[in-house]
């Protein structure tokens, strides 16, 4: 009697200490956005113990394209792409609502990626929850950025411009037109500039060098200047 009882004690007591210290909520099925968009998917950790503990959240794969890129971030804060741990202390009750991933959108509409995450409690790996995040990018809401018979200009992306490379979404509708972006900064200089060809779709322009400021683009068609707008870069 005396020994059974120890067994159920020891068998009790091993549930205790290898119950799930942490839960995580605000899940959805999809986590929807548009071309250039930065779609954000916020988790919420909440710590179940009574003890402090510290959580590991690992990206393990991803279905991703070229354009997009995938991001950890607390509050408005993001993590280098190339970061696929993060770590996060939690108190006991708590619950850290700041949280989330993020996926920049690319410049590919009717795409679904799926990234896969693990989080679990440091000091204890066997408490893990595995996460599959489904990210969808739709067609714009919004309309394009410019539209004639001769092109029609979808985005410059990303803006503002964080990276190497700044992206142009186009479509030719006219062998007849001869289109390029021009990009020029606040006094009027030209820092760069690119051909749209009709044979692409996308051109990238080298934005490396390019300072922290407020940028402007135009988009000329044969030579004549038909839209311009703000461009920020950020880095």
């Amino acid at each position: 009697m005396v020994r059974s009882l120890l067994l159920v004690i020891m068998l009790f007591g091993g549930f205790l200490a290898y119950s799930q210290a942490f839960e995580i909520s605000n899940l959805q099925d999809s986590y929807k956005g548009t071309v250039g968009e930065t779609i954000k998917a916020p988790l919420y950790f909440k710590n179940t113990s009574e003890k402090p503990i510290t959580i590991i959240i690992r990206k393990v794969n991803d279905d991703i394209r070229s354009t997009q890129k995938t991001y950890f971030c607390l509050d408005n804060n993001c993590l280098d792409q190339r970061i696929h741990d993060f770590s996060i202390r939690i108190e006991p009750g708590q619950t850290l609502t700041d949280f989330h991933v993020a996926l920049e959108g690319g410049l590919v509409e009717g795409v679904n990626s799926l990234i896969k995450y693990i989080a679990y409690n440091k000091l204890s790996p066997n408490q893990s929850i595995e996460l599959d995040l489904n990210f969808a990018v739709e067609p714009e809401r919004a309309s394009n950025l410019y539209t004639s018979r001769y092109i029609t200009l979808t985005n410059v992306y990303p803006n503002p411009v964080t990276d190497d490379f700044i992206s142009v979404a186009y479509k030719v509708l006219s062998d007849q037109a001869k289109a390029k972006i021009v990009i020029h900064n606040i006094l009027g200089n030209l820092v760069a500039e690119s051909e749209l060809p009709s044979v692409d779709n996308v051109v990238k322009i080298k934005a490396e060098n390019l300072s922290a400021g407020i940028y402007f683009y135009t988009l000329y068609i044969n030579n004549e200047g038909v839209m311009t707008r703000k461009l920020i870069v950020k880095k």
